[in-house]
């Protein structure tokens, strides 16, 4: 993150680059009040100018004063460090990851408008280069430009939603009215979550799953008591159970001892490592259905203590899968 310092260094280096321009002149002692800074620093600037910006910048001895020897020189206005350069061309790739909504055509234009203010020639070191990088994201579904728009207007405009909802357990989409309250992105899908008036009751849609969508005349308001965190618990994933917060205890194996430690899963995580080697986790969630897909990841490196009810449908899980391979 760019210091104070950083910023005012940059800001002062485009000041002179533009005292500079056309031929102009300029004087150290006239640089050193105007800016209220030391010579030293003015001296430092102008080698920044001069070595990393390759400024034509030369010292006339008779008038004694400093100059452009092209006059037609001039330092863009985005002056990027080395390493933020790095982050400039590791943005675009990244964007892959976002192809299944508009987001990617928008982020693609800023980053262009972006490099466009770089200088024409710029050196930095190849493992900088974004072809040196790549990004490998789950398959996405596709998300409809027009309805993924809507779905924002809705939001903040706080007008009611009709929606064509396809769920997952229906052959058939179904006619849904609806309150957008949130929009939510995990891992690349995108979800919204709201007021269902059916059913009165919180709902989180799939985006992808929303096959046609309209705004009604009719506003809503969003509770003054509401709070999302009371429902998803935004660390692990956006399954809506409200008032369903559990201890959980993993006991996870020697063998993956070191990949468990060395990485954050909740913000609120005990994690300690036993005498035996073997790794004990412990968090609340609400997240039942991810973490139980999620803990069969790790087969039988994973063992859970708490809660018991998870114990038993991972149990029950483990055994259909014997019974399917017995028969095979």
């Amino acid at each position: 993150m760019q210091t104070k310092d950083d910023i005012r260094r940059k800001t002062r280096i485009i000041q002179i680059d533009q005292m500079l321009r056309g031929g102009a002149y300029v004087k150290i002692d006239s640089l050193v009040q105007k800016f209220e800074v030391s010579q030293r620093t003015i001296e430092r600037d102008f080698e920044r100018l001069r070595d990393d910006l390759n400024a034509p910048l030369e010292y006339d001895k008779i008038k004694n004063m400093y100059h452009y020897s092209n006059p037609t020189f001039s330092v863009p206005n985005v002056i990027l460090t080395e390493g933020e350069l790095f982050t400039v061309s590791t943005l675009l790739p990244l964007m892959e990851q976002y192809k299944n909504t508009p987001l990617e055509s928008s982020f693609k234009n800023i980053m262009e408008k972006l490099i466009s203010f770089l200088p024409d020639t710029v050196s930095v070191n190849s493992s900088f280069l974004n072809q040196d990088i790549s990004f490998i994201s789950d398959p996405l579904p596709k998300i409809d430009e027009n309805i993924f728009i809507l779905i924002f207007d809705a939001i903040k405009t706080r007008k009611v939603l009709s929606v064509k909802y396809q769920s997952s357990k229906c052959q058939e989409p179904k006619e849904k009215i609806f309150d957008a309250y949130k929009v939510i992105c995990q891992k690349g899908n995108w979800y919204v979550f709201g007021f269902e008036h059916e059913t009165s009751d919180f709902r989180i849609y799939s985006l992808a799953r929303i096959q046609n969508a309209e705004l009604k005349n009719d506003s809503f308001q969003i509770p003054q008591d509401f709070d999302i965190k009371k429902h998803i618990d935004l660390e692990l994933g956006i399954w809506n159970n409200p008032g369903r917060f559990e201890e959980y205890e993993i006991l996870f194996a020697k063998e993956t001892s070191r990949y468990v430690l060395e990485r954050e899963w909740h913000k609120d995580q005990i994690i300690k490592q036993k005498e035996d080697g073997t790794v004990l986790l412990k968090f609340k969630s609400n997240q039942s259905q991810m973490i139980y897909t999620w803990l069969l990841s790790f087969g039988n490196n994973a063992t859970v203590i708490k809660p018991e009810e998870l114990r038993e449908k991972i149990r029950a899980e483990c055994e259909k899968i014997v019974e399917k391979y017995k028969s095979r």
